[in-house]
């Protein structure tokens, strides 16, 4: 039976978030707010999680899952080639709705899905995330929708879509918008906008003027 808590409140909020790094370590999936939409979570280590979290979603391999930090130094351990443009973007937009495509250490022991080597990363701008993820490292997460379903922006709906296949739903009310995160390709020597979202090309082009736009 899935438990929720009220983030909103102080002390269904500890509760929550001691009961979600549990479960999380348990190999088990949590639903937690983002600054974009509600998420899907789990240990992004653990391959078995990883692959509980893509059956929940009915997604594919072919689509691997992000992963979230709670703090840019996590970077180091996590990516390798990481160019001085591509901490400037960190530098700018981090924490907030920006996701870079990096090549990850070859060391690793994870499986995301097919990465072909690199991961997806991101550092949100959302207290209760940054707890959760502060408190258990870093987590693959997902929009916490059906795929093919649009992505949640209340616990309602994705509890309505997910059920019991999550552990914990930390409820943090209405997030601020639907709109996704943009996705920048910083793993070749000019940055590629891969999905324009939240931050526009204009606005990342303060940064890396010379940024390229996928067709």
């Amino acid at each position: 039976m899935a438990r929720r808590y009220d983030t909103n409140d102080a002390t269904d909020r500890v509760t929550g978030l001691r009961e979600a790094a549990s479960a999380v370590r348990r190999g088990e999936l949590v639903v937690l707010p983002t600054d974009t939409v509600y998420g899907i979570g789990a240990d992004a280590f653990s391959s078995e999680a990883v692959a509980d979290l893509l059956a929940a979603k009915g997604r594919g391999r072919n689509m691997p899952t992000p992963v979230l930090i709670g703090s840019p130094n996590t970077l180091h351990g996590l990516v390798t080639d990481f160019s001085e443009l591509a901490w400037e973007l960190v530098d700018a937009f981090w924490p907030g709705a920006l996701t870079l495509v990096a090549k990850h250490q070859p060391s690793l022991q994870w499986d995301l899905g097919d990465t072909r080597g690199t991961v997806a990363v991101r550092m949100p701008l959302h207290p209760v995330a940054i707890e959760l993820l502060t408190e258990v490292g870093p987590m693959a997460v997902s929009s916490a929708n059906l795929t093919g379903h649009s992505s949640p922006e209340n616990c309602d709906y994705a509890q309505e879509m997910l059920g019991d296949s999550v552990s914990v739903y930390l409820d943090g009310g209405p997030t601020p918008g639907n709109v996704p995160s943009s996705i920048v390709d910083v793993s070749r020597e000019v940055p590629l906008l891969l999905r324009a979202g939240a931050i526009s090309a204009d606005e990342l082009r303060k940064v890396v003027p010379d940024l390229e736009v996928a067709n």
